[in-house]
């Protein structure tokens, strides 16, 4: 067991990062391929009020040699840096770090402690609906802030919840991080996908929303049931948990019987903070002239309120400094994770076979029964959300060309097909940052992961087709 001093909030394995570190470079190695196989193709592009404008009926191939310049594709997850999506990485990699120095600082200081306990001692003997009822507010954040990348600042306190209350840090990560993503995909009014997709194909958002409330309703209530099989079974058995190795460390951490000083102090400190951090995320989430900056501002908070936080609970400027120090270089390892998964996009930019890809798309739905349709249209957002993780970057890719589509689909249909494609695999695919950063905090390989969770997305795919054919049916 490790010292309490040299105790890491976030720890990945050896294994976890290897097999991580693998999987994504053979994904990135598909995607240099795939510019070889795959004809180079770009649209034209129009002048409209003196902005450029892509025209997307204006596809044509492009005669010059096929494939990425072999060293660009394989320095893609430098050379991005320099590319469009490039500050959104760095911010994305920055925000990580920072959060992870702020949980490591409140960590040493006993902060998550003190949380904890004050949580756990009013729902102790009502745990499993205190599980439930932080799913639902995870859910509904992703549904209708569309949060997601942000809830990560919350997985260790969570995680510790649940273990205080008997179960483990797993169930944890379900009723934050995969709660908030089914809530991102079964969305109400996300702004990243409902709203923005809606904007572009020229739509009200909230014309027939009923039917994404009935939608969000049973997919929480397909989760709650899920997770109460799991906690059932790691409650008779503890030896069950996916995470039991990683979390006993944690529970004889917590079960150490000492008086945590100053803990009225540690707590206002915290509550404070937290209270910054939501109204930061409700102000920036809501405010559409400030949501590109929700990131920004979240690295600003955590940097300075959660220094301040920890500095007021420990008045010890060095120790607070070096935990978050700490805290930094234990997020650094992902940050490879992230350039990596956000390389393959940029593969396939520079490759010029994007357009190839979206132009076969045109050709696909060339038939007039709409339930067919509406597959090809799901499993066609399924393979980029592969590659391309973005969900704004991807309605505009997507919507955009189906706007000029007659398809025999409502306008609502073809957003509420967008949203559903674009969701659940943020926690399916390799390729989405948030769902290996979170899984790394817990110490879950991608690969367990997959195998306790096939069934549950099995169903979710069931539950959409059926969902999309009553759309369909019901001329939603």
């Amino acid at each position: 067991m490790e010292s309490k001093v040299n105790k890491k909030l976030i720890n990945i394995s050896t294994h976890t990062f290897i097999v991580a570190l693998v999987m994504l470079a053979a994904l990135m190695i598909f995607a240099i391929i795939l510019t070889y196989v795959i004809p180079r193709g770009e649209y034209g592009v129009i002048i409209q009020d003196g902005e450029e404008i892509i025209d997307y009926t204006s596809y044509h191939r492009l005669d010059d040699e096929k494939g990425i310049n072999i060293f660009k594709g394989l320095f893609a997850p430098i050379l991005l840096l320099a590319s469009s999506d490039g500050i959104s990485v760095i911010m994305l990699s920055i925000f990580l770090v920072v959060i992870a120095a702020c949980f490591q600082a409140m960590n040493d200081c006993a902060g998550i402690k003190v949380i904890v306990k004050r949580i756990v001692n009013r729902f102790s003997n009502k745990r499993f609906l205190l599980m439930s009822v932080i799913s639902l507010i995870f859910m509904l954040f992703g549904a209708m802030l569309g949060l997601f990348e942000e809830m990560l600042t919350l997985l260790p306190i969570v995680a510790m919840v649940a273990i205080s209350v008997g179960y483990d840090s797993f169930t944890g990560f379900l009723v934050s991080i995969v709660s908030c993503g089914f809530g991102f995909a079964s969305a109400i009014t996300n702004p990243f996908t409902v709203l923005f997709a809606s904007k572009i194909v020229d739509v009200n958002p909230l014309i027939n929303g009923w039917y994404r409330v009935i939608i969000f309703i049973v997919m929480y209530m397909l989760l709650v049931v899920w997770i109460y099989f799991y906690t059932r079974k790691i409650a008779k058995d503890p030896t069950k948990s996916l995470t039991y190795n990683n979390d006993l460390d944690i529970k004889a951490d917590m079960q150490e019987a000492r008086v945590i000083k100053d803990e009225k102090k540690i707590f206002l400190s915290y509550i404070i903070f937290f209270s910054v951090v939501l109204v930061t995320i409700f102000c920036f989430s809501l405010i559409s002239a400030l949501r590109d900056y929700t990131v920004v501002a979240l690295i600003a908070v955590f940097l300075i309120g959660g220094f301040i936080a920890s500095l007021v609970s420990t008045s010890n400027l060095r120790k607070t400094a070096t935990s978050f120090g700490r805290g930094a270089l234990s997020a650094l390892p992902t940050i490879a994770f992230i350039l990596l998964a956000s390389s393959i996009k940029y593969i396939l930019v520079e490759g010029r076979v994007i357009a190839t890809i979206s132009n076969s798309i045109n050709d696909a739905l060339r038939t007039s029964n709409p339930y067919l349709i509406a597959l090809i249209l799901f499993g066609i957002v399924l393979v980029l959300e592969f590659f391309i993780s973005s969900s704004t970057a991807k309605a505009i890719f997507v919507m955009s060309i189906l706007s000029v589509l007659t398809l025999g689909l409502t306008k609502e249909t073809l957003v509420l097909i967008y949203t559903f494609g674009d969701g659940y695999t943020n926690l399916l695919f390799p390729t989405s940052p948030v769902l290996l950063i979170g899984l790394s905090m817990i110490g879950v390989s991608y690969f367990k992961w997959l195998k306790k969770s096939w069934l549950l997305f099995i169903i979710t795919f069931v539950l959409v087709i059926g969902f999309l054919a009553l759309a369909i049916l019901i001329g939603y």
